[in-house]
């Protein structure tokens, strides 16, 4: 989802090209993904010779195995039935990978068994390239093969064929290569050599969605599915979207290196988490169900810390802090969506101070209940344990709260208008209207004057 009209066609042109393709794009782009789901195009099976070591064709088999089992049993040589989902071989470059292992060697062990000659093919004991013939092979993070490593598959892309130690052989092998690349691998960790670059069919782009609605879809297709949970835990749709939220600001982020990306990941399992943080309270609480509240945000933030590549201002803030100011971010640019903007309602006040009326004043005196409210002293902290019921009764001791609620989201049900209600609170402290203190049993809200002096 999301590549339709961008990676899709390009994907579809390369393959009918019959080209090697690389996937260029940052960490959680879906680059292994398509690779994998690429079996779904081949004949659901194919016959080989059985026995074959490198999937021979009955028809034209390039190993000396299946050419001597069709030179002595001709029509009679046993066959097998490799099916698609075994046609895809993946293999992760590490810097430790070497050539015997992706190509092959010679293997003295057999050559002492069998009592075979070192000039004789049979004591080739094949590499993972050779055994993925009439397959798909994928080859992730490519920049992370040394040089050298990278140069032994010149022949195979551009010829189709192998080399392996002093042997007069060539195999010409019957593959479809996939490679994926991180851009960030050609400065931190190595690169792809200019002339495999060269002998690489095609290099498709990929990207990250270009719409928040997109994110919410792939992260919902993505995220594990527990019935058991879904039984207990009601979601509103404001929680998923602040979590694509944050997404969104931690790949703006001043903290946040751009050049890694922020994983789609990040939203799967932050999803998974709040789900698992209203199951933990419900249980504490002996409760049938409930609503995944603001506060239950707290829980992704271990999918938010364990997936963001920070630079050093990032470091030197800490990561708890940037979850917590993304998080922030996130509330603050999703609460316009829906109430008036507070910075925009102030500068309309100030300018227009002396000719208000109260009707067009309106916003206004709702805000303003609510942070008078503050003004006289009072406070109130939502644990993150707490029941619904403990949970209902202090958002409703916040004098104009729920009045506001009823004026812009009349149609809310009314375990909806207690999410609201907190989210009200987080938006206004996210506008410097109230005091927000994030404490390890629950977030307290207060005067933000008030709060200042007593600092």
């Amino acid at each position: 989802m999301g590549y339709e009209h961008s990676v899709i066609p390009d994907f579809e042109r390369a393959i009918l090209s019959g080209h090697s393709i690389n996937l260029l794009g940052l960490r959680g782009q879906a680059k292994t993904k398509m690779a994998r789901q690429l079996t779904g195009l081949l004949d659901e099976y194919i016959p080989y010779i059985a026995g074959s070591e490198i999937n021979d064709d009955p028809f034209a088999p390039i190993s000396y195995f299946g050419k001597l089992q069709l030179q002595e049993q001709g029509d009679n040589t046993p066959i097998a039935w490799l099916h698609r989902d075994d046609r895809y071989v993946e293999k992760l470059a590490t810097p430790d990978v070497s050539v015997a292992d992706l190509i092959g060697d010679v293997d003295p062990i057999k050559a002492i068994n069998e009592k075979l000659s070192y000039n004789d093919e049979r004591v080739i004991h094949y590499g993972i390239i050779p055994r993925a013939n009439r397959c798909i092979f994928v080859i992730n993070e490519l920049p992370d093969l040394q040089p050298r490593i990278q140069v032994a598959l010149f022949n195979i892309l551009q010829e189709g064929d192998i080399q392996i130690r002093g042997f007069k052989m060539r195999m010409v092998l019957d593959m479809q290569f996939v490679f994926t690349a991180n851009p960030e691998d050609y400065t931190n960790r190595g690169s792809i050599v200019t002339p495999l670059k060269d002998r690489i069919g095609s290099q498709i782009l990929t990207h990250y969605p270009k719409s928040l609605a997109m994110s919410k879809l792939i992260t919902s297709q993505e995220a594990k599915k527990d019935v058991e949970k879904e039984k207990v835990v009601s979601m509103h749709d404001l929680i998923p979207t602040l979590i694509e939220r944050v997404v969104i600001e931690a790949r703006t982020s001043e903290f946040v290196d751009a050049k890694s990306g922020v994983s789609a990941r990040l939203a799967i399992s932050a999803l998974e988490n709040i789900y698992s943080g209203v199951e933990r309270r419900v249980a504490i609480n002996g409760d049938k169900k409930s609503l995944v509240r603001i506060s239950d945000l707290v829980s992704i933030i271990p999918a938010i810390t364990g997936k963001i590549e920070m630079v050093y201002e990032g470091e030197q803030e800490g990561p708890l802090n940037v979850a917590n100011q993304l998080i922030g971010k996130a509330i603050r640019s999703e609460f316009i969506q829906h109430f008036p903007n507070p910075e925009k309602l102030k500068r309309k006040k100030n300018k227009e101070e002396n000719d208000l009326t109260e009707g067009n004043n309106k916003n206004e005196d709702a805000f303003g209940r609510i942070t008078a409210w503050f003004e006289r002293g009072k406070t109130i902290e939502l644990h993150h344990d707490a029941s619904d019921k403990e949970y209902g009764r202090i958002l409703n001791s916040v004098d104009g709260l729920a009045l506001f609620i009823d004026e812009h989201m009349p149609e809310a049900r009314p375990i909806e208008k207690m999410l609201w209600m907190e989210f009200v609170l987080h938006g206004l402290a996210e506008y410097s209207k109230l005091s927000k203190n994030n404490m390890d049993e629950g977030i307290e809200f207060k005067d933000l004057l008030g709060s200042m002096l007593n600092f």
